[in-house]
């Protein structure tokens, strides 16, 4: 039978194990990072001059910075519906004019992984202009490799990959590339079909192609570069995937 001395000491070490256990569970809460809604999101561009066309158009714009933050006067359909309307949000541009597949790599180089980010990736038509509208195999496997070696180390997701569009809409009559055109348009099928598989198994696809094909000249500028209006609408179509 316990002494009251006994009872009291009891009574004492309880209350302090209780204490030391909210204590300790005071501290866990304390250090996890607290629940917000005002996290960054960081928008990541990487590839070619299709997310890198700012220089052909007179306003600077690009479809990453229309994603973030549209231009209001410009594109009042797109009024409210950017990044920032979500959220705080800011653009991490490396996308650059003329790269090709084995650029994205050094694209991606320095880039930390953060919560809340997306990439959107537009690569292939310099591959294309610089020799797979010719291939005979080996050149779009190639593609393949590098693109998924690109995808696998990419430190971001998700990752939104784009079809190459076809600025000729189709016409064999307009066809610039020195191929002929059924060889040219059998690797620019398959350049698509790989984007879009590898998208299916690392992120989601954005079918630029595909939307690019209900345009019009006016959506490019240079014969291949996206003018104004068609930079708006790369974004549309990223938009609809992020």
């Amino acid at each position: 039978m316990a002494t009251p001395v006994d009872a009291r000491s009891r009574r004492r070490w309880i209350a302090w194990a209780a204490g030391a256990c909210a204590l300790g569970a005071t501290s866990t809460r304390a250090a996890d990072p607290p629940l917000t809604h005002d996290a960054v999101t960081r928008l990541c561009t990487f590839g070619d001059s299709v997310l890198d066309c700012g220089r052909y158009n007179e306003h600077g714009l690009d479809p990453g910075r229309l994603l973030v933050r549209n231009d209001d006067a410009l594109f009042p359909e797109f009024r409210g519906k950017d990044l920032r309307s979500r959220g705080p949000a800011h653009l991490e541009h490396r996308a650059v004019d003329g790269a090709v597949a084995a650029d994205l790599l050094g694209q991606a180089r320095g880039l930390r992984a953060a919560e809340t980010s997306i990439a959107i990736v537009s690569v292939g038509g310099n591959d294309l202009l610089r020799g797979l509208a010719g291939d005979s195999g080996a050149g779009v496997l190639a593609f393949e490799a590098t693109l998924e070696r690109f995808l696998r180390a990419l430190p971001v997701r998700p990752v939104v990959l784009g079809t190459v569009y076809d600025p000729t809409f189709g016409d064999d009559t307009r066809n610039f590339l020195g191929v002929p055109a059924p060889i040219a348009r059998a690797n620019h099928r398959r350049v698509n079909e790989v984007i879009a598989r590898l998208a299916a198994h690392h992120g989601r696809l954005a079918d630029i192609h595909a939307h690019f094909l209900t345009g019009d000249p006016s959506w490019f500028t240079n014969t291949i570069e996206p003018s104004l209006i068609g930079a708006s609408e790369v974004r549309r179509v990223f938009l609809a995937a992020v």
